[in-house]
């Protein structure tokens, strides 16, 4: 049960299925070998471990179900009476005690059994004390069989019992059965109460919540109650009873006034006269139900006198509802709450505790110096204020007016700068200027832009028909200073090109350095069309050449003498090395790729081999090398006869590793290692 003071109980086990989880814990959680060989002191406190850990989990056990189930005499008068009803103060009460019994009777044996193990003189016998003191253990579980089923039943039982709380803000239902109480629980909160056209459909108490003046309360829906001595009522009406009694609530007692209940109007008035000394203290209403049908005015002389005494007494008052049709059902609702609202305020002021909280509260009243009437002042605006009047043509226009005149909701859309609050009005509607990078988008916006880009295009026109942008191609500079000035713009233009060239290809994969080769030849040829002089460039690349002192690997071609180079003189300065070309007919050493100070790859010619084989040295010649490295080899046999491991080969260093191979084995196959 979640309600207040009881918490949720963990299952009870049966006494058989009691005796196997404790047993079975005690072969799992302690040693299973032993010998006879061993020091009859290791026996001893072998067999002394196990009585101690079984009579540890029965009092485990047995110490968690006592703690979990309620004290009755702890618990709030209500939810006490209330489990008396259900389950029988005596029953539950004795229930719990021969538990606790079979505790302390439990640890008597284990206390016993101890202690003859002390004295045990052999493996048989300490086994044979240890299996009388499980034995006697439990033969006293298997006693509280019937305890054990009757606490599980009263567990399941409370599991589903509503949530009461006996101290919060309540609204009690009573009255005869089938007269509509649980229809006006369904009408007033979420709880969903089954409706039945006979009598005790609502067996239990039922409870629903619902929000009045931002606070929660809960509306509780008790069975229906017969007009008999208690001695009579049955446990569905003793349930009504111990609510009416105990939960300081507001009590709402329901009447059919229709008698379609099945129950006369006397009957009711008779019954509402029996329960009434439960009433007192309570604010109390008399609801009239099914006014559809019957109201209280329909009624004959006799019986609306029987009802009207009931509504002259001390502290009721009436209200006529309709579940069916709903009519004064939130009436209804309202009156309660506040009735209740007020009881408990009065409640606090007659209180004790009010007298220490009132001397800290201080009203602060106008000295009384003088007869003047000081009325509370309201402006002359307020006072000449028209109310508003939506058939009056002159009222002051409302957003909602606006809204309707502009294309009404879905089209209108609403001024927010309206309300804004400015030295000038007229700046609400001004454009908001638009900043970037901290300035104003508007500063650099020239409002005579148009006026002069078609001023400056008339311009360019009459230049470009006047022959100013006019230029001869076949003209070649006569000058040097021309050729000069045009080879440096020339220089320039190509300088400008490769950096954005070699810009766009920073991210991108180099080629290798023998992709642009070209010949030297070609390259005078291009040289000569271009007008240049390639002389000294010939120069230097046969100095380059003799410079590498290379020898020539084929003879003299005048057909294939060729030098090769990169397009970019520039690319191979970047490492700090020369290009490599062939002049007439010589090879080029072998390269091999390296890398440069940049991390980029560069070609570099080979070392020269080594003069010496450092494999030799020390030895006469090559025979006796060889000699020396049969020798070598023949020294080294042995071992590799043993066949020594070595880093590569597979080792299995723990041949049954610990936790594979050690503990118990559980059931089932054993071939699982």
């Amino acid at each position: 049960m979640t309600s207040s003071g009881l918490k949720a109980i963990a299952p009870v086990p049966t006494a058989a299925d009691f005796l196997d989880i404790v047993l079975s814990k005690t072969q799992r959680k302690t040693p299973t070998v032993i010998h006879k060989n061993f020091k009859i002191s290791r026996i001893r406190n072998f067999y002394m471990r196990k009585v101690k850990f079984t009579q540890d989990s029965f009092d485990e056990k047995l110490g968690a179900i006592l703690t979990e189930f309620p004290m009755l005499d702890d618990l709030h008068p209500f939810l006490s009476s209330l489990m008396n009803v259900l389950y029988d103060k005596n029953h539950y009460k004795l229930a719990l005690g021969q538990l606790r019994t079979a505790r302390h009777l439990i640890d008597h044996v284990a206390k016993d059994y101890v202690r003859l193990l002390k004295f045990g003189d052999s493996l048989y016998r300490c086994k044979q004390l240890k299996k009388a003191a499980l034995g006697r253990m439990a033969t006293i579980m298997r006693r509280q069989k019937d305890p054990l089923a009757y606490l599980e039943q009263v567990r399941q039982h409370i599991s589903r019992l509503p949530a009461i709380d006996p101290n919060t803000r309540t609204l009690l239902i009573c009255g005869y059965p089938n007269v509509g109480k649980s229809s006006f629980i369904n009408k007033v909160t979420r709880a969903d109460v089954d409706v039945q056209p006979y009598a005790f459909t609502t067996k239990s108490l039922f409870v629903g919540h619902l929000d009045y003046k931002y606070l929660r309360w809960q509306v509780i829906d008790t069975p229906g109650i017969l007009d008999h001595p208690l001695e009579d009522m049955n446990t569905i009406e003793m349930q009504s009873i111990t609510a009416l009694a105990h939960l300081k609530s507001c009590v709402l007692y329901f009447m059919d006034l229709s008698e379609q209940c099945g129950y006369t109007v006397e009957a009711q008035c008779k019954l509402f006269h029996s329960i009434k000394p439960l009433f007192n203290g309570k604010p109390t209403l008399l609801v009239i139900n099914k006014i559809d049908v019957t109201r209280l005015e329909d009624l004959n002389a006799d019986s609306r006198a029987l009802v009207q005494e009931i509504i002259d007494s001390e502290d009721v008052q009436c209200v006529q509802v309709s579940c069916y049709s709903e009519e004064g059902v939130m009436d209804l609702k309202n009156k309660a709450c506040d009735a209740l609202l007020t009881a408990r305020v009065e409640n606090k002021i007659k209180g004790s505790k009010i007298n220490t909280i009132i001397n800290r509260i201080h009203v602060a009243q106008p000295k009384a110096r003088d007869d003047v009437v000081r009325t509370p002042f309201i402006p002359d605006a307020i006072k000449e204020r028209k109310k508003y009047d939506k058939n009056d043509p002159d009222r002051r226009k409302l957003l909602k007016d606006v809204e309707v005149e502009e294309g009404g909701a879905g089209v209108f859309n609403i001024n927010l700068k309206r309300d804004y609050l400015l030295a000038n009005p007229d700046w609400k509607t001004d454009v908001i200027p638009e900043i970037m990078d901290g300035k104003n988008i508007a500063d650099f916006i020239d409002p005579d832009i148009a006026e002069k880009l078609e001023a400056l295009e008339r311009e360019e026109e009459k230049l470009e028909a006047e022959g100013f942008y006019a230029s001869d191609d076949d003209d070649m500079p006569d000058s040097d200073d021309e050729l000069l000035a045009a080879k440096a713009q020339e220089d320039l233009a190509h300088k400008i090109h490769s950096q954005s060239i070699k810009k766009s290809k920073k991210n991108q994969a180099r080629l290798p350095r023998t992709v642009g080769l070209r010949t030297l030849s070609e390259m005078t040829d291009a040289l000569t069309k271009a007008g240049l002089d390639p002389s000294r460039i010939t120069e230097r690349a046969q100095m380059l050449a003799k410079a590498a002192g290379v020898k020539r690997k084929r003879p003299r071609d005048a057909e294939d003498g060729d030098v090769e180079m990169d397009d970019a003189e520039g690319e191979g300065g970047d490492d700090g090395e020369e290009a490599w070309m062939d002049v007439d007919g010589e090879e080029p050493p072998q390269l091999k790729r390296t890398k440069g100070n940049s991390g980029t790859a560069v070609a570099s010619v080979n070392k020269r081999a080594p003069r010496t084989n450092r494999q030799l040295m020390g030895m006469r010649d090559e025979g006796q090398a060889s000699k020396a490295i049969k020798l070598r080899d023949f020294a080294q046999r042995p071992r590799n006869y043993q066949a020594k491991a070595g880093e590569a080969d597979r080792a299995i260093k723990t041949k049954m590793p610990k936790h594979l191979f050690a503990g118990k084995r559980k059931n089932g196959k054993t071939d699982r290692r």
